[in-house]
């Protein structure tokens, strides 16, 4: 276990990680909607331009580092990583958010490229599915954070400590 001021550290460290994330991936659904919708082409190219920049230099980054920080954190606490069903939960969450961002990542450079050459960006496909589906796994993350539910995995239950045990038997 980790001391309290470490412990404190990383938390903070991993909720400044995980909100930039969810804000990123927010301003980036904002862009993503002017290039889906936007009828003016600089619009679009620009919207197109913004997503690379925020997918590059922002939310790979940020999510790169709230997954690591969060194993760290998991595994310094009482928490746990497989102990508890919302941490497991929240921890698949993030892993497949971000493996499917890496594979998005190549499709959002594709598109800028396309958009900021002589084209019409106009007729370039979208990536809200994406975006909208990035998003609610991260608010679902968030939700998990704040609620914890309550539940115990398998692990959990057979590394859980019980007092009653440790207290010695009278007569012993």
């Amino acid at each position: 276990m980790m001391p309290p001021r470490l412990r404190k550290l990383i938390l903070t460290t991993h909720i400044a990680s995980s909100v930039g994330w969810l804000g990123a991936v927010l301003a980036y659904l904002a862009l993503d909607v002017t290039a889906a919708f936007g009828t003016d082409i600089p619009a679009v190219r620009g919207a197109y331009a913004g997503m690379d920049v925020l997918v590059r230099f922002a939310i790979v980054p940020l999510a790169g580092a709230s997954v690591v920080i969060g194993l760290v954190n998991a595994l310094g606490t009482p928490w746990g990583l497989l102990r508890h069903y919302w941490v497991l939960v929240k921890l698949i969450l993030t892993v497949v958010a971000s493996v499917v961002l890496l594979i998005e990542s190549r499709t959002v450079r594709a598109l800028t490229a396309s958009a900021l050459s002589d084209a019409d960006p106009r007729l370039l496909p979208a990536t809200l599915p994406h975006s909208i589906g990035g998003a609610t796994v991260l608010v679902i993350a968030t939700i998990l954070s704040v609620y914890k539910p309550r539940g115990l995995t398998r692990y959990g239950w057979r590394h859980r400590t019980h007092p009653q045990r440790l207290r010695p038997r009278p007569g012993s």
